[in-house]
């Protein structure tokens, strides 16, 4: 099961490096770029950070209980949850299909007011030492 997990994470990163690459070639030259993901079971795993450490993967630590903080949380999931609620899929490949569609809608503007949001977040984490808090504050 161990091996299993580190061919899949090995896969996923071998993408996102990728991905990385082909957008931002300069960040991936200098190491110029940082991984944030939440405290999933899947991300926080031995086996993940030793493979991150492995590759000299900088990762910004995820305060526990912060999912106002995961772009994922509160930028895609409602936007996912928006166009799927109250329709019934009767396949994966229906789900899979018409999440891309959802994803294909997204624009650059998008994206940027995600960024922008994520970082009035990661001021108030700061601003609040860690304690919680709710959203970005309608900044």
């Amino acid at each position: 099961m161990v091996a299993d997990s580190r061919r899949t994470i090995h896969e996923v990163f071998k993408r996102l490096r990728e991905s990385i690459r082909r957008k931002r070639p300069e960040k991936l030259e200098n190491n110029g770029w940082v991984l944030h993901h939440d405290n999933a079971t899947a991300h926080t795993s031995l086996v993940l950070r030793q493979f991150l450490a492995s590759k000299n993967t900088t990762v910004i630590p995820h305060p526990p209980y912060s999912p106002d903080l995961a772009p994922c949380h509160f930028f895609l999931f409602p936007k996912m949850k928006f166009r799927l609620k109250g329709r019934r899929f009767y396949t994966i490949e229906e789900i899979q299909a018409e999440s891309q569609e959802v994803l294909k809608t997204l624009t650059l503007e998008d994206f940027q007011g995600c960024r922008e949001s994520w970082k009035k977040r990661w001021d108030r984490c700061i601003h609040a030492q860690g304690d919680y808090f709710e959203g970005d504050g309608g900044n």
